[in-house]
């Protein structure tokens, strides 16, 4: 099943990191005191937010981030993690955050005077530096000793590229992994080998295409979706096949061709690899009684 790693930065500050590498659903379910300040950052695939004992739902799809908090009532977080996915989620007191940005309340809107006792939700995008942030916060080799130090300082800077609403491109680029023109290369290289998800390019094409080289598409790639390019875009396309299958508008035969296999037997084969059963099994599940 996927996994959940709840750090406690500070006294009100808690970082949790959810992950789900499996081909289940993964729930998961923890009570936010009142007076909490929620950020949930999709890293990949995408998740819901469950409340009001289910009847109202809130989707965070990939490189998008939710913020959420309400004064008047405890917004527990009951979270549904789709297969093949990653979240990152920041849970802070309101005073803690007010005291970090005090001298800023004009600035976020947020802490305006008319707003800052009233409920508030806002959806945003993931920049390239807070995509950057968060790959680090996933892939890191340091000792145990400063994971700790490491995270609170990680958490501190996501905080800030989320308010940073003009960010300057000419900024000095990050040392530890990939500076953000490539975070940019890398998105609009995933972007390509889905929309060509039946004759993907090559690496050396793909990395000719976005302007990077074959070693910094490869590693950034990794760093940025957690998998390889063939091994996220396999992934991908037989989360897309199985859902051909459940709309029922296509035959196994035409699925399999339409995500770039030219025989139903390679099709079969490749599904089989990922979810454990055939195409024809996994449609029989689905209505047992046909």
């Amino acid at each position: 099943m996927g996994s959940q790693e709840v750090i406690k930065i500070e006294d009100d500050f808690t970082l949790i990191r959810f992950q789900n590498d499996e081909s289940e659903i993964f729930r998961a379910e923890r009570q936010i005191q009142q007076g909490l300040i929620q950020f949930h950052f999709g890293i990949k695939g995408k998740a819901k937010f469950i409340f009001n004992q289910g009847n109202y739902a809130l989707d965070l799809k990939e490189e998008k981030s939710l913020f959420l908090y309400n004064p008047q009532k405890e917004l527990p977080l009951n979270l549904e993690l789709a297969p093949n996915s990653w979240v990152i989620s920041v849970i802070i007191s309101i005073k803690k955050f007010h005291a970090l940005f005090s001298s800023e309340a004009d600035y976020i809107p947020f802490l305006s005077e008319e707003n800052k006792d009233k409920k508030y939700y806002d959806e945003g995008n993931i920049s390239p530096s807070m995509a950057i942030v968060l790959s680090q916060l996933f892939h890191f080799n340091l000792h145990p000793s400063i994971k700790n130090l490491y995270y609170k300082g990680k958490g501190y800077e996501l905080l800030s590229l989320y308010f940073n609403r003009s960010e300057d491109p000419d900024a000095e680029q990050c040392p530890f992994l990939i500076d953000e023109d490539n975070v940019l290369k890398i998105r609009k290289a995933k972007e390509i080998v889905i929309a060509n998800m039946a004759e993907p390019p090559g690496l050396q094409e793909l990395a000719d295409q976005v302007g990077l080289n074959l070693k910094k598409l490869k590693m950034g790639f990794k760093q940025i979706y957690g998998d390889s390019v063939y091994s996220f875009l396999f992934d991908y396309k037989m989360e897309y096949a199985r859902k051909l299958l459940e709309d029922g508008s296509h035959n196994v035969n035409e699925v399999g061709l339409k995500i770039g296999y030219s025989t139903a037997s390679h099709f079969i084969s490749a599904f089989k690899k990922k979810f454990a059963t055939t195409p024809k099994k996994y449609l029989m599940s689905l209505n047992p009684n046909t």
